[in-house]
């Protein structure tokens, strides 16, 4: 070889980097894998409501509970023989309860592309099929694991944003579905005697979490919003954005029971941020006062949510607390 062609081997080897290489090949190996495992997936949740639907239209179709029990029984020993124990007759029983619950393929199909069988589990003991639906479709968004999604359920998710809607009229600023309510706090482990100011840090300290409490879509954009007006500080709890309505929301935290003067204060708030902070191609602001208590008369005269403000009573449990008012 000659002297040239030997200095070319020696320059093209060190042009490759051994370390990138093997996470370039790994990166490779892992996307491919994960997309076969979401495949497969996929594939055993439909396999599970084929399974559930067939086994309750052609063999439980029978007047005699009792022999159509006998034949479940007999088939899912057989079942269990081949293909181990997913096929137990416990299992076989959710397969068509899961069948019965989610009945049109094509609205399941998508589902099953981001949520598991033990998803799916989760959701079956929800009573009703909007809820069981609101559940299955916010874990596909936000891509919950099952533990999460337990932790949604557990807390009344879609209860909440159903209770906060029944309060907002046809003439709201609010759109629907943007808030839950009331806020269960007890994430941040506060006990009754606490300030406004510390259930601001709890809140930033646990802004994950409260975003998740708080509703879909939010994002964090400041703590204490100084706005300066004829040449006075006047200054917001908490500012957040609403990344899928393009709002910017505003939140006012007041411990004691809600007040008139909460609704002018709030008003203002929405006014500077409309004309400073709005930008081009956004909505005008709305806003959220939490408090403790509140008058339902006051609320519906001042007709908040056709300002673009709504309010909410805090859930404020401890450990102590026995359980929880839903």
């Amino acid at each position: 070889m000659s002297k040239a062609k030997k200095e070319l081997a020696v320059q093209n080897t060190t042009l490759i980097d051994e370390s990138q290489l093997f996470e370039s090949v790994v990166e490779i190996i892992e996307s491919r894998k994960s997309r076969a495992a979401a495949h497969i997936n996929h594939e055993s949740t439909l396999m599970f409501w084929e399974v559930g639907r067939y086994v309750s239209s052609a063999i439980l179709d029978f007047k005699r509970a009792a022999y159509g029990k006998k034949i479940l029984s007999e088939l899912a020993t057989k079942l269990m023989e081949r293909y181990g124990r997913n096929f137990a007759e416990r299992n076989i029983y959710r397969m068509m309860q899961f069948a019965e619950q989610f009945p049109d393929a094509e609205i399941l199909s998508p589902l099953a592309t981001k949520l598991s069988w033990s998803h799916f589990i989760e959701l079956m003991p929800i009573k009703t099929e909007e809820a069981r639906l609101y559940y299955a479709q916010d874990a596909t968004q936000r891509n919950y694991g099952t533990k999460e999604l337990r932790r949604q359920i557990s807390r009344k998710a879609y209860e909440r944003r159903e209770i906060a809607n029944a309060e907002l009229s046809h003439d709201s600023v609010i759109p629907f579905n943007v808030f839950k309510d009331p806020y269960l706090l007890d994430l941040f482990g506060l006990k009754e005697n606490f300030l406004e100011a510390d259930l601001e840090k709890a809140i930033l300290s646990e802004i994950e979490a409260f975003i998740l409490e708080f509703g879909h879509g939010f994002s964090f954009v400041e703590r204490q919003k100084r706005m300066i007006l004829d040449g006075d500080d006047i200054v917001l709890d908490l500012l957040f954005y609403h990344r899928v309505l393009k709002r910017l929301v505003s939140i006012e935290l007041k411990l004691g029971k809600f007040k008139a003067e909460y609704f002018g204060q709030m008003a203002l708030y929405l006014k500077w941020l409309d004309r400073y902070e709005r930008q081009p191609g956004e909505e005008s602001p709305i806003g959220l006062i939490l408090c403790a208590t509140a008058s339902r008369e006051k609320i519906e005269m001042l007709e908040l949510d056709k300002s673009g403000i709504r309010y909410s009573r805090r859930g404020i449990l401890d450990s102590n607390a026995a359980e929880s008012r839903f």
